[in-house]
């Protein structure tokens, strides 16, 4: 990623007049105008510019959005519905212009928006692609030259020569997004079109789009899939209601995006203790590492609803010293610590690991473990956790993060009933610490059977038996 800026975007906002009846939207700028006569009373000037103002009010879509975008960066745009992702998109793409504020892009930009836009349904799947790179600036002998390698990656058959309005929308996106990854472009933005292809196409398109980047091509991705912002992109802008939330590191992002979405669900309200809270594990429970062992969190941002802080993290090996680097099939001990804030219900603790791509590689906490929590702390307590995870995992670098959680205790209870993504909107993030350290995982120095424990991302548990048929003497001759 290159520190030069491609696109800057300083103080832009963007209003829409909402009319107050289909009227007024007729008569209001009628008036408005009128308002401007000079030769017109000030008194009746000054009614008539009344008037146009009451018919409508401004919708903020956008209100003072500013941030950079580096050359080759992948950069993420999230938000709930209506946050003002889609209009932030294209203004940058220059399909819209702001009501205040400027945006300089450097370069060319190619943009796939909404699905089908560009396309004339009654054409034929060939000529959408001359339309289209005909739009994006590309002459027709540029679209000759590359048409073998749009229709080799869009990967539609005979359906090239039928008409568009015969296509699924998983075609229709394979599509627009070979011709529009084929312009030679500075700038790359895409609108939630992926989410509509198959696994293998999605895959094809991160490959290609991780050539482009590495090419030196600016890609910003607005999208609702928070796994594929945190994998894909390096930075994030987080919108809610046209207004900017944070700017930061994808999964810090992310993390803010959740405690952000949360509010709009009935979630756990601080606890208000009305028995003894009982002892985990009968007092501390925990070997605690010496003080040399705990990382400085110090620096680390804490994504917190104010419940809750984050007063100590580390990561030792077997022997509960301070570890970075991990053979394959070693176990690592990440104890962390949390000082509550409120009175809760039901603390949820747990570790989750990203490669060096920003995947998701495992994530476990007490509720997977199935430890025995208490229905109820009460503030100012210390909550400790010692959470073991044996590494078998690919060789490469990982980071990992901690987080705390609450749910309300008739919902722990029935917590096996629950299909997990119900079980999931109803606790309560409370703190998380992303990207709070890092580790590497290497080659063992011996072993059984072999020295490398598997290929992949992780270990599978399984088994591989072999069978041999031998031909006989008659077969063999044969």
């Amino acid at each position: 990623m290159s520190s030069a800026v491609v696109i800057k975007i300083e103080n832009i906002s963007k209003a829409y007049a909402i009319w107050s009846s289909p009227a007024a939207r007729l008569h209001g700028p009628l008036v408005g105008q009128i308002g401007q006569w000079a030769f017109l009373p000030a008194r009746a000037r000054q009614l008539c510019r009344r008037l146009s103002h009451e018919a409508f009010r401004n919708f903020m879509a956008l209100n003072d959005v500013s941030l950079e975008i580096r050359q080759g960066e992948n950069f993420g745009i999230i938000g709930r519905n209506g946050s003002g992702k889609s209009t932030l998109l294209q203004i940058i793409a220059g399909i819209i212009q702001p009501t205040t504020g400027a945006v300089t892009v450097t370069g060319k930009v190619a943009a796939l928006l909404e699905l089908g836009s560009g396309f004339n349904p009654e054409f034929t799947g060939r000529e959408n692609v001359y339309l289209n790179a005909a739009i994006h600036g590309m002459s027709q002998d540029e679209t000759d030259a590359r048409f073998a390698e749009i229709e080799a990656f869009a990967d539609i058959g005979d359906f090239i020569d039928q008409p568009t309005k015969t296509y699924s929308s998983g075609m229709l996106v394979r599509l627009a997004f070979a011709v529009t990854t084929s312009v030679n472009a500075d700038v790359l933005l895409i609108d939630e079109a992926l989410a509509v292809g198959d696994v293998f196409f999605r895959q094809k398109c991160y490959k290609h789009l991780e050539r482009l980047r590495n090419n030196g091509i600016s890609v910003v991705l607005v999208s609702h899939g928070m796994g594929e912002v945190e994998q894909f992109c390096q930075r994030a802008l987080l919108l809610h209601h046209g207004a900017n939330v944070f700017l930061g590191n994808a999964t810090e992002t992310v993390r803010r995006y959740y405690l952000l979405a949360q509010q709009d669900h009935t979630l756990p309200k601080p606890a208000t203790l009305t028995e003894p809270t009982p002892s985990l594990t009968g007092g501390t429970g925990i070997e605690w590492p010496t003080a040399e062992a705990f990382l400085d969190i110090s620096t680390i941002p804490q994504v917190s609803n104010g419940w809750a802080r984050c007063t100590a993290v580390a990561l030792c090996n077997q022997t509960g010293q301070a570890c970075a680097v991990f053979e394959q099939g070693h176990r690592a001990s990440f104890f962390y610590e949390f000082e509550l804030l409120m009175d809760i219900e039901v603390p949820i603790g747990g570790v989750v690991l990203q490669n060096d791509k920003g995947m998701v590689v495992h994530g476990k906490g007490t509720l997977e473990y199935g430890t025995a929590m208490p229905p109820s702390l009460p503030r100012g307590c210390r909550l400790r956790f010692h959470q073991e995870i044996l590494l078998e995992l690919g060789i490469g670098e990982y980071t990992f993060e901690v987080g705390l959680g609450v749910l309300h205790r008739e919902d722990y209870e029935r917590r096996q009933i629950y299909p997990y993504s119900e079980l999931c909107t109803k606790w309560m993030r409370v703190c998380h610490l992303p990207n709070v350290g890092q580790f590497a995982v290497v080659f063992r120095k011996s072993g059984q059977p072999v020295q490398l424990l598997h290929h992949g991302v992780a270990n599978l548990s399984g088994s591989c038996r072999v069978a041999a048929l031998i031909p006989t003497v008659k077969e063999q001759r044969e």
